[in-house]
């Protein structure tokens, strides 16, 4: 038996849709993408199937925006946490801490959207490389502004290894729930910037 969402007449387009979209969150969470049905996840929103199919058009269609809406998310909370550091280490650990504090608050959908929708759903893919993409970019972006003299191929580099330690970490995490976004974010810092910050000269 699914529990309902109190139905909202009159809802604004955009509130409805992130309504469907907390819900879908949620079933995908708790059934797995392939065992989530579009049924239930309209029953939990509380309006007819057909409105599902017209604002997101398939279950696929919903899954897509799960990710897109993290994705964007996910980059406005890393912006907001690095603005204002007086240094690349700063700003490093200032935007680990805000990844690992997301992917803690999104555990369950987070794990399900890497692994299973990775997995299932082909169109996710390029979806779940844009998360990647985003980060990378945002990095190597910030690691050029405080230093002007680091190869930009260098930069890309420290960025894309940074993304995928902190990635194989928040793996290793949903295994380890005693080490929280604090902890997670010394070892990566420990590890990865004293690796590359005599590579920063001005940045340090």
């Amino acid at each position: 038996m699914t529990t309902a969402e109190p139905r909202r007449k009159r809802m604004p387009k955009a509130q409805r849709k992130a309504q469907m979209l907390d819900v879908a969150e949620r079933v995908f969470a708790e059934r797995g993408y392939l065992a989530a049905s579009m049924d239930e996840i309209a029953e939990r929103v509380g309006v007819s199937k057909p409105m599902l199919y017209e604002y997101y058009g398939s279950k696929e269609g919903l899954l897509i925006g799960c990710i897109h809406r993290a994705r964007t998310e996910l980059l406005e909370r890393t912006q907001q946490a690095i603005t204002g550091a007086s240094s690349a280490e700063e700003m490093l650990r200032l935007g680990l801490l805000a990844f690992f504090e997301f992917i803690a608050e999104h555990n369950r959908s987070w794990s399900l959207i890497r692994q299973e929708a990775a997995v299932t759903v082909p169109s996710a893919v390029e979806e779940i490389e844009g998360i990647r993409r985003q980060q990378t970019n945002l990095i190597a972006a910030v690691i050029a502004s405080f230093d002007r003299d680091v190869d930009p191929v260098e930069a890309e580099a420290f960025a894309e290894i940074v993304v995928g330690s902190t990635e194989r970490l928040a793996l290793w995490c949903e295994r380890r729930p005693e080490v929280g976004p604090e902890l997670a974010t010394t070892y990566v810092m420990e590890v990865v910037w004293r690796g590359v910050a005599d590579r920063l000269g001005g940045a340090r």
